[in-house]
């Protein structure tokens, strides 16, 4: 099992950069943020570990906000919680695409939960 507070000190070339996160939460609000995000955020702030979790809900049919795409950018790495209704969420998946962008063009790390859904759910969505 990796620790993630091993990962983030333990990675030199993220001692040498500079970001403002270490971890972006990308998550569906309505199925987790008031239960498992909440403590995960918890527990990642009470790890020392800076994370930028949007408390505020997107509209359906809003355009990603320029400060969750900035967010991303200036993130060391990213958690995908995936839940039941996960794809459906069009900005979930706006964001999913950047946070895979940013994973192939600068060493982004991205982390998978699978929060009461099985991987092979996802896979066929």
């Amino acid at each position: 099992m990796v620790v993630l507070t091993q990962l983030i000190q333990g990675s030199s070339s993220w001692s040498t950069s500079h970001h403002k996160y270490d971890i972006f939460l990308n998550f569906r609000g309505d199925d987790t943020r008031n239960s498992f995000i909440d403590h995960l955020h918890k527990a990642l702030l009470d790890a020392n570990i800076s994370t930028f979790l949007d408390d505020e809900e997107i509209e359906t049919g809003e355009d990603l906000k320029p400060e969750l795409e900035s967010a991303i950018k200036e993130s060391r790495a990213s958690i995908i919680v995936f839940s039941k209704n996960y794809a459906n969420s069009s900005w979930c998946l706006d964001e999913l695409v950047l946070i895979l962008k940013q994973h192939r063009t600068s060493n982004h790390i991205v982390i998978l939960i699978f929060y009461h859904v099985e991987p092979s759910h996802i896979r066929k969505q």
